[in-house]
């Protein structure tokens, strides 16, 4: 187990300051060295705001690129490898594009489910899928690694990109890297409720140990500690393959029956772990993050419906998904309203993070020159994205199955 992020949420403003990107950089490689002499490797310090209100209405609404471009480098330049800017309104949102290609470590987000009223948002969810169309443009895809469509995922999700700030008082959560807790748990178990009991435990053993520096450094720093967002988020090498885990549940490869059942044990394990929960707490399934995932998706085992189907019992949604270069904006916008209609009815949280391929197709290799990725294939997106109801649809609210 390892610390993904470090990741502080602050009222970061277009008239932010350096002293305070300084106190926040210095409060960040504090925590980092306290955990190091905790025994405990951090591997990303990250910054989140909640910028794009307060960009729109500045001096920088018309050069969002120019101005993100700047901020990055302030942020690199305190420590911080990455910095979310938060989810963007409908002013912003076009200009996503024009931010990605100014910059290499800036995230943003949309949401595709109003915060307040709970409605699906046609209007952003289509908005998202032309960002995605466009910054599929940049690095030959990998721009849209910085981008997520957001339904129902609260402030203070330390995973990027969905990480935003609240608005209030300074704070710090972490994100895990932890798929090897579930890995050692099913090598060692009997069946599979020995499995999720040895999960849970080992969840809650270092969850303690995350814990408590955390609040050690909330009682010294006074900033407000969000806690753990302890989802079992993979590396690309097979002993932290959350995909086998699952396989070793299952006895079947990944896709195959009893994938589902295998990742629900395995979130439920989580829920029975003890300690303080921040963001998601579920099970991660990023294609291109986990070694026996990319290698389905390389062998055409994986769909994005069946994606999709797991993240209900389990986990975050949609993540790092390489699809068809050639997806239109209406089939990537009828995926979207999937991903929201699934969050409405369960008021769970998703995020979808789709990567169009420019010049590649289904079943086709995809190779990336960076740490966390995988080798895989490109998943195919079924259906061309007719025109339907759907796509004239400005608001749809939808709500939990009453029992």
């Amino acid at each position: 187990m390892k610390i993904r992020s470090i990741t502080i949420f602050a009222a970061i403003s277009p008239e932010s300051d350096a002293e305070q990107l300084a106190a926040l950089g210095a409060f960040a490689k504090l925590a980092r060295q306290r955990y190091r002499d905790a025994g405990v490797e951090v591997q990303t310090t990250r910054l989140a705001a909640d910028i794009f209100p307060a960009l729109a209405r500045s001096p920088w609404a018309e050069r969002p690129g120019a101005f993100t471009a700047e901020l990055e480098a302030a942020c690199r330049a305190q420590g911080f490898e990455y910095v979310a800017l938060g989810p963007a309104g409908e002013g912003m949102l076009p200009r996503l594009p024009e931010v990605f290609a100014a910059t290499q470590a800036v995230f943003a987000t949309a949401h595709i489910v109003d915060p307040g009223t709970g409605a699906i948002d046609g209007r952003a969810i289509r908005g998202a899928a032309r960002v995605i169309r466009q910054a599929a443009r940049i690095e030959e895809g990998f721009g849209n690694l910085r981008f997520a469509a957001l339904a129902n995922v609260p402030p203070g999700t330390p995973f990027f990109p969905a990480a935003y700030h609240d608005g209030g008082a300074t704070a710090f959560a972490i994100a895990t890297q932890s798929a090897d807790l579930a890995v050692a748990a099913c090598a060692a178990a009997r069946d599979a409720d020995d499995a999720r009991l040895r999960l849970a435990a080992a969840i809650t053993e270092e969850a303690a140990r995350l814990v408590a520096v955390a609040q050690e450094l909330a009682r010294t720093q006074g900033l407000r500690f969000g806690g753990v967002d302890f989802s079992l988020a993979p590396f690309p090498t097979a002993e932290c393959s959350i995909g086998a885990a699952l396989e070793t549940l299952s006895g079947q490869p990944l896709g195959d029956a009893g994938t589902l059942a295998a990742a629900a044990t395995l979130a439920e394990a989580i829920d029975q772990a003890q300690f303080p929960h921040a963001g998601f707490c579920g099970l991660m399934l990023p294609v291109l993050e986990d070694a026996v995932l990319a290698r389905r998706a390389a062998e055409g085992r994986l769909r994005v419906g069946e994606l999709l189907q797991w993240s209900a019992v389990c986990g975050t949604g949609l993540d790092t998904v390489p699809i068809p270069g050639d997806a239109s904006e209406d089939a990537i916008a009828h995926l979207l309203f999937d991903v929201a209609a699934l969050s409405a009815r369960l008021r769970k949280p998703l995020t979808a993070r789709l990567m169009p391929l420019p010049g590649k197709g289904a079943g086709d290799p995809v190779h990336f020159d960076f740490a966390y990725f995988a080798d895989g294939g490109v998943l195919p997106l079924d259906g061309e994205g007719g025109r339907g109801l759907l796509t004239e649809t400005q608001a749809l609210s939808l709500h939990p199955r009453k029992r």
